[in-house]
Formats: structure tokens, sequence, C-alpha cells
């Protein structure tokens, strides 16, 4: 079956290196069309989008954020931010006594986030933009929080950078994702098997499934960054979870 939208799906990969070229604004305005136009929670949009232009600032983020400097050189760095607080603010302003937000409006705040995310990475791809998501922008709460004004109820989701794709990175082949038996269940959960397990990495480890395995689990989940990450959100969780105590005391 031939359809562009699923080709460009299929295609799409992360783009680190970029041409040194200014987004065109009307792509610019495209993209964030995109990200505006994406399912959302009650219409509720519970996101802000940080466009990031000062080159100082995109430094910064380049070092907070596990020392990645294609970042600084990115043409367009936009971060989606999980903000329950705006909508907290108009109901006080409306005179309704609202609740403080919860752990679960920030859960919801955050699909919201994602969901324009990938909305804008979708819609750039389809333009001749790569993009890249930069995770590591949950880490330091402290030095963020300050750093972009956060207040207490916005959290910072995904930030990402966008530009025109460097040669090498169009002839890079997109990594091999896990066949869908392996992540397609039906009706209810089953925890995988071994062999199904083991199937998860097969295009990556190939037959040295325990030494590949053991150094990726070093690399990535028990890492520092990975730690610090953790850390970094339990701070940003204090604030919700007042509104949950309260939630539960109704």
């Amino acid at each position: 079956m031939e359809n562009i939208i699923l080709e460009q799906l299929a295609q799409r990969r992360s783009v680190r290196a970029f041409v040194p070229q200014d987004i065109r604004p009307e792509h610019r305005a495209a993209i964030l069309q995109a990200a505006a136009d994406a399912p959302t929670a009650g219409c509720q949009q519970l996101y802000t989008i940080l466009e990031i232009t000062a080159p100082a600032l995109k430094a910064q983020l380049a070092d907070s954020c596990d020392h990645q400097p294609f970042i600084a050189k990115a043409p367009l760095v936009l971060l989606f931010c999980a903000d329950a607080q705006k909508w907290y603010d108009l109901y006080r302003l409306a005179g309704c006594a609202p609740r403080l937000p919860g752990e679960g409006d920030l859960l919801l705040a955050v699909d919201d986030a994602l969901i324009a995310a990938q909305n804008a990475v979708t819609a750039a791809w389809s333009l001749g933009i790569g993009s890249c998501y930069i995770g590591d922008i949950m880490e330091q709460a402290e030095l963020h929080r300050t750093l972009l004004q956060l207040p207490e109820y916005v959290f910072p989701a995904a930030l990402l950078v966008f530009g025109y794709p460097a040669p090498q990175q169009c002839a890079r082949p997109k990594p091999q994702r896990c066949a869908q038996e392996l992540i397609v269940q039906q009706n209810r959960y089953h925890r995988l098997t071994p062999e199904e397990l083991r199937g998860l990495t097969e295009s990556r480890a190939g037959e040295d499934f325990t030494a590949w395995t053991q150094a990726f689990c070093a690399r990535k989940y028990n890492s520092a960054f990975a730690r610090e990450m953790t850390r970094s959100v339990r701070r940003y969780l204090e604030n919700y979870r007042h509104g949950e105590e309260e939630t539960e005391n109704l």
C-alpha cells in the first residue's frame, strides 16, 4: 500500500548534525502549527512550547543536557513543557477555588506535550527537516527550573532540536525496530518469556546477547545520568504530590 505519510514515518530517524542554514520562516510556522493541531485532553493544550533562541541559553542547555554540543548548533530548539500551571491560574482568575494540581494532572499534561512534540517532529520530517529528542532536559531539576524560569506546575517534558540534515545524516540507516509481535499484545498484558526478551535486542546484540545487554544496561539504565533523571523527576513531583494529598482529603 502506497502512502506518503506511512513512508515518512517509517523513514524518519534522529538527526544530530545540521547544515548551517536557518529554518525557513514558513517551515517554522508549519512545525508550530502542526504541534498546536495535535490531539489534546479536553482541548486544553496542557503544554507550553518554549522556543530557545538566545545563543547563550542554547549553549547552557547543550552543556547541562549531558554535554551535547549539537544542541547549541541547531537552527531551531523547542522545549515542550507539560503545563498544569496556566489552567490552575485561569480557574483562580475565574473564582473557581481549584484544588492544587496533582500527579494525575502532570501525567495528562506530559501526554499532551509529547503528542504535540511528535506532531512537530512528523511535520518537520515532511518538510525535509530533521530532529532529535533530548530527554536529558528532565535532569538537573534545580538548574533547569531556574534557567528557564519554570513555575511550580510546569515540567520540561521534551527538548527538541531541528535543522536541515547534513549529508551524512541522510545516508545513515535508521536503527531497526523490534518485531511487532514483541510490542503488540491482545487484550491483556503478559510478561515476555526469556526467548521473547532476547528478541528485543536481536538486531543489535546478535549472538552476543549477554555481553551486549550487560554493556547496554551499564551505559543506559544503571548510568549516572539515569540516576540523576530519577532524582530530578522526583524533585519536580514534590509540588504535584500536594495536589494528590488534597484530592484524597476531599
